[in-house]
């Protein structure tokens, strides 16, 4: 009995059901066997005697000396004999089976098959007309039928046999065919689940478990790249919490040990007020990512006239544009745009995007938020007059870190999080985003595009109106 919570073996559950299958088979074949052997047995019984009589009955001198024998000795193998006179006398040791039915028939030229009765014993009769008139009959007990059916059944018993053992032996070779790449499978996904990487396994066995192996060797792939980006980022993340780190720390020991001084004083409070806001805007990042990939995130959606929350934010990114010497320039339809969102989030997925193309674009250079309707929804577009993405960098631009770490040192970056922290708002809003390495002002172009009306997301909790116009 299989111990509590312990599941049987694969191979041993093929062996017992192909071997129970194969049973079942042998014993409805028995079966069968067993009630048709005794008529294949009475057949061939009736067969042969039938044929005798023949030769009996075309050799008149046969038939005299066998019934000479018979009336002085039993015949052989218990067969008896009767000769039907053309003018109807019976004669012979198994005249009392013949009857008048069958000397009739006999008389009229027909040969004669059945049983009957001789000395209180079941036998078998077979007879068949002389060509100068009457006929000949013989007999033969019906035990002898039962020892040709127990022979029969005798000779099923050793294929039968091998059936079985055959179909056990079948099982086996099936179980440790479906058995050996599965527990190899098995064994391979617990190591991957370990920590190990680069594994293979081997592609063999039917095409389901061929399957398998290939899905488990995409698996290793995906968490072997997964863990190499993951570690990209971490490396990232930590470099970018470092850096202002570093400077805090130098400016305190400067500030404690009283080298900074006077009038240097108020700068170095400046210095360590920059670089905490960036530290608590790159906590606040990975905060707000957190939250986003959480199933519990939710949005407050209420119908927002898209074209004033343009207008908002055009004004404030004008303003700031300007101290950095980019030329802002918005697009709106300048009428309302009303779509039924959650406002927040929609002016959060937009700043985040500004952020982006302003920290690349040069003095001079152009930067353009524009707002156009898209059927029922509305599509916003982000462009700058900075230096663009590569075909690769499209490839990877909304993967945490992805362009940090490829651009650090070269241009200016953020925190890796930002276009990240993008493409999950566009997600949450039921919308999509989508960039262009070279826009029409030269630089990256973002798009993203807002249905009417967002669908629920699975498991979230109802939306509620709220803060979706500010």
């Amino acid at each position: 009995m299989t111990p509590p919570g312990r599941r049987p073996a694969l191979a041993g559950s093929v062996v017992l059901l192909t071997t129970a299958v194969a049973a079942l088979a042998v014993l409805v074949t028995a079966l069968f066997a067993w009630r048709t052997v005794r008529t294949t047995a009475e057949s061939q019984e009736r067969d042969q005697l039938s044929r005798q009589a023949e030769v009996m009955a075309r050799t008149p001198a046969l038939a005299s000396l066998m019934l000479d024998r018979q009336q002085r000795i039993a015949g052989p193998n218990g067969t008896q004999l009767a000769l039907v006179a053309a003018t109807g006398g019976v004669q012979g040791p198994a005249a009392p089976a013949v009857g008048t039915d069958r000397r009739a028939a006999l008389l009229a030229g027909r040969k004669v098959s059945g049983t009957g009765v001789l000395d209180g014993q079941e036998v078998l009769v077979e007879g068949v007309p002389a060509r100068t008139g009457g006929g000949l009959v013989l007999t033969r007990p019906t035990s002898s039928v039962d020892e040709a059916a127990d022979r029969m059944r005798g000779a099923l018993v050793l294929p039968l046999g091998l059936g079985l053992s055959g179909a056990a032996l079948a099982g086996a070779l099936l179980a440790r065919r479906l058995a050996r790449p599965l527990a190899s499978a098995a064994r391979t996904a617990h190591r991957l689940s370990e920590g190990e990487r680069g594994l293979r396994v081997p592609a063999e066995g039917p095409a389901e478990v061929a399957e398998l192996a290939a899905a488990l060797n995409s698996l290793d792939a995906a968490l072997a790249l997964s863990e190499r980006r993951q570690r990209d980022f971490l490396m990232s993340v930590s470099h970018e919490i470092r850096t202002p780190l570093t400077t805090v720390r130098g400016y305190a020991e400067a500030l404690a040990d009283e080298v900074i001084t006077g009038e240097e004083v108020p700068e170095a409070g400046r210095i360590l007020g920059d670089e905490i806001e960036r530290l608590e805007r790159f906590t606040g990042d990975l905060l707000a990512l957190a939250r986003l990939e959480a199933d519990d995130f939710r949005l407050d959606t209420d119908e927002v006239d898209l074209d004033a929350l343009a207008a908002r934010a055009a004004a404030a990114w004008s303003a700031r544009c300007a101290r950095h010497g980019v030329a802002f320039r918005a697009e709106r339809p300048g009428q309302p745009l009303p779509v039924t969102t959650d406002g927040f989030r929609v002016r959060q997925l937009v700043d985040g995007l500004l952020e982006n193309a302003l920290r690349v674009t040069p003095a001079g250079g152009p930067l353009v938020l524009a707002l156009h309707p898209d059927g029922a929804g509305a599509r916003w577009e982000v462009r700058d007059g900075g230096p663009g993405l590569t075909d690769e960098d499209v490839a990877v631009a909304f993967e945490r870190g992805a362009l940090t770490a490829r651009y650090r040192g070269v241009r200016a970056v953020g925190s890796g999080l930002g276009l990240a922290l993008a493409h999950r708002l566009a997600t949450r809003l039921d919308g999509t985003i989508e960039v262009l390495g070279h826009g029409p002002e030269g630089g990256a172009c973002f798009t993203v595009r807002l249905p009417a009306r967002p669908g629920p997301a699975p498991g979230a909790p109802a939306a509620t109106t709220g803060r979706a116009s500010s």
